[in-house]
């Protein structure tokens, strides 16, 4: 009997502990499955850092370590210069690559560094309470917004990807959804190009991924889908905004 569809060998079989409705989980497959099909398992490095990100080194069937809040590129860029042929990625959340990381994120790209990525913005930080991050919209409220996000006091939501496009060591980018099963195949599509990019020495890869966070919006699964499509896609647009690697 053919098999067509199994658990990609660089998931392990522990079971996701994310929150029910949350997108990390079909995010980890779409990477895991990208890392079997290239044959890069036995050199692949992840760094996970601090918040829900963080539980990504449960899951994954690779080498990987931890970084401090933020510093997930800094390490990354260790690793990767230490060991070259190495195959190195980030998988990091907003509250902390837009946030407390932001200076090693764009450092990263202005470098040109050959890494990549994974960049999943829920417009909240999640591990930590529901706080603001710097993706949070206007008029979205959070623990420490509870009248809404107001521009004048906490600024604008930060969009890192319209901000990355215009650094020329990058040469993957890309903002994607996984809310339905052509998003996904899409987004799929945009990681492999984000880590083709570092096998081919073209640059820093980075694929941005709208998620859900129905705990701290306090929203059923389904009420928080509806959320993303109706809000975050309108601020975020899914979009392919750097692409040098080609067909």
């Amino acid at each position: 009997m053919k098999v067509i569809f199994e658990r990609p060998k660089s998931l392990n079989d522990k079971e996701f502990t994310y929150c029910p409705g949350c997108h990390h989980g079909i995010i980890h497959r779409l990477i895991a499955e990208v890392i079997d099909e290239l044959n890069i398992q036995d050199r692949t490095i992840m760094v996970a850092p601090v918040g829900c990100s963080v539980f990504a080194y449960e899951f994954f069937e690779v080498d990987g370590t931890v970084a401090p809040h933020g510093r997930a590129l800094a390490v990354a860029t260790g690793i990767k210069r230490a060991l070259p042929d190495r195959v190195v990625f980030t998988y990091q959340g907003d509250g902390d690559l837009a946030s407390i990381g932001i200076a090693e994120t764009i450092h990263a790209a202005n470098r040109g560094e050959k890494l990549t990525t994974i960049f999943v913005n829920n417009a909240v930080y999640g591990m930590t309470g529901g706080q603001m991050a710097p993706t949070t919209l206007l008029g979205q409220k959070t623990t420490t917004s509870p009248r809404g996000r107001n521009a004048e006091n906490e600024g604008f939501p930060l969009h890192v990807s319209e901000l990355l496009s215009t650094i020329p060591g990058v040469a993957y980018l890309e903002r994607a959804t996984v809310s339905s099963p052509r998003d996904i195949l899409n987004t799929k599509k945009a990681i492999r190009k984000a880590f083709l990019a570092q096998l081919k020495g073209l640059g820093f890869g980075l694929v941005e991924v709208l998620s859900t966070c129905p705990t701290n919006w306090k929203m059923t699964p389904v009420e928080a889908q509806e959320w993303l499509l109706s809000n975050m896609v309108k601020e975020f647009p899914p979009k392919i905004f750097v692409d040098r690697v080609g067909d």
